[in-house]
This record gives C-alpha cells, structure tokens and sequence, in this order.
C-alpha cells in the first residue's frame, strides 16, 4: 500500500524536474537575449538619482500653487529655496573587481526571467493540468496572458511610481556632513528584488481568479480573511528596514487582496450557483 502512494508522489516529482530545468532553460536564453538590454534597464533604474522625476514636477506645482493661494506659508517655509535650489548628480559606486559586472548578469537574468514569463507560466500550467478538467484546461491561454500581463504591470508599477519616491525619500536625508553614497550591488538588489515582489503581489488576483473559478475559493471566505491579509502584508512588509519601504509594499499588496475580494464576487459566483443547483435538484 506504502509502495502504491510512493509511486505517484515520484511520477509528480520528476515531473517537477521537468518543468523547473525547461523553465531554467528558457530564463538563460531569455537572460542572453536581455543581455543587450541591461545597460539601458541601469540607466533607467538609475533615473531617480538624477532627480527628474515625476515627483519634481508634482513638486514644483504644489509650491507654485502654495507661492500664489498662501504666500505667508511659502516664506515662512522658505519654499523659494527648494524651487531655485540646484541639482545634485548622484552616482552609483562599486568597490570591488567585476562588480558592475555581476550586477549586468543580475539585470539580465531578471529581465529574462520576464520575458519567458509565457514559458514559465506555461509550464507552471502542464504541471497542475493533469488534475484539471477538459473544460478547465482550455483557460490554458488566458491564465498565460493575463499571468504576464499582471506580473508586467505590477513591475512598470514599481519601477515608475514607487521606485522614485523611495529613492527621493532616501536623498532627502542629505545634509551638510551628511552625503550620499550608493553601492551598485547594494541598489540594484534592492531594485530587483523589489520588482520581483511587486510582480508577484499584482499576480494575487489571477491566483483568486484560478481559485475561484475552480471553486475552491469563494469571495465570502476571501472577505471574512481580511484581517489576516492585512497581517500578512505587514509580516512581507516586515522584511525590509525602513518604514517607508514597508509602507509601499503593504499598502499595495492589501489592496491587490481587495481587488482579489471582488474578482472571485464576479468570476467565482455563477459556478458556486452552478455546483448548487444540482443539490437543490436532488433533495
């Protein structure tokens, strides 16, 4: 009896095998095809450095509103001086031999990583798809594509809106006697390892979506399990140092639960209603 559960729990691994070295495959020739992208992803990491950034702007607009709707405020602050003040050029740093190099592998192995992502997903989908319906499994396409897209959209998310405010947070700290200095592999590990969690947090609603369609889930357990969404995302939060970076995080990944909250309303409710009616039918 032992050797009959035995056997397809090692059916399943090998199975694993499979699909993880076809996934590591697809990453190293996504990761050579990204390789001449990498210098460019750097530099736009490195925008918020250079200080133009969206924030700038937004800035320069609230002070030229504080400077014409309450003038006393904008002198009292001594606003003026922000607004005329020059721009700092900051640069990265590396303090050890094949550094700069490490960290291009790091940025092309990522960027890889996402442009296999129909790949990855594909396999992630034969893997589970024996366990699946027929009818179940021709969602085979758009689970791929709204995978993708979601997990692109989450990274854009970051890289645009929040990567510039953690980076303008942090130079606010300048002072006299008090300068900047980033390491290269300190910041750009950072960078990625926060693009990663913020395309896996936006993947939270295709997770619900699958679930939910598959009636394992329903919107009513999602709702009753606030409380411990919003604990979670304060423990992921947790992980990271700084008080604004646990902000960033938490706050959008609660939010991506929400929205999970309402997928499974409008996707999970009309097969929760089907598995229903049979049982009413019977009794």
């Amino acid at each position: 009896m032992s050797e009959e559960k035995v056997a397809p729990f090692i059916e399943h691994l090998v199975e694993l095998r499979r699909r993880l070295i076809i996934i590591i495959v697809a990453v190293v020739i996504g990761m050579g095809v990204a390789w001449n992208f990498s210098n460019a992803v750097l530099t736009f990491v490195e925008k918020p450095l250079t200080g133009k950034t969206y924030l700038t702007e937004i800035k320069k607009r609230v002070y030229a509103q504080v400077k014409e709707r309450a003038p006393a405020l904008y002198g009292h602050y001594k606003l003026e001086q922000e607004v005329a003040a020059p721009e700092k050029k900051h640069v990265l740093n590396y303090s050890a031999p094949l550094e700069p190099f490490f960290i291009q592998c790091k940025i092309s192995m990522l960027l890889g990583f996402i442009l296999v992502l129909p790949v990855v997903f594909l396999q992630l989908w034969m893997f589970i798809a024996p366990g699946l319906t027929r009818k179940e499994r021709r969602l085979v396409i758009p689970f791929i594509t709204a995978s993708t897209f979601t997990f692109c959209v989450g990274a854009m998310f970051f890289l645009i809106v929040i990567w510039p405010v953690i980076i303008n947070f942090s130079l606010s700290y300048e002072a006299e006697g008090l300068q900047s200095w980033f390491n290269i592999s300190a910041y750009i590990n950072f960078c990625l390892r926060l693009i990663l969690i913020f395309g896996l947090i936006f993947e939270l609603p295709i997770l619900s979506l699958i679930l939910a369609r598959f009636g394992i889930v329903n919107y009513r357990i999602l709702a009753t399990k606030r409380k411990y969404a919003l604990l979670a995302s304060a423990i992921v939060a947790s992980f990271h140092a700084d008080l604004i970076t646990m902000f960033v995080i938490m706050v959008p990944m609660y939010l991506m639960y929400e929205l999970s909250i309402w997928v499974a309303l409008i996707f999970g409710k009309k097969k929760v209603a089907a598995a229903a009616e049979p049982e009413g039918e019977t009794v």
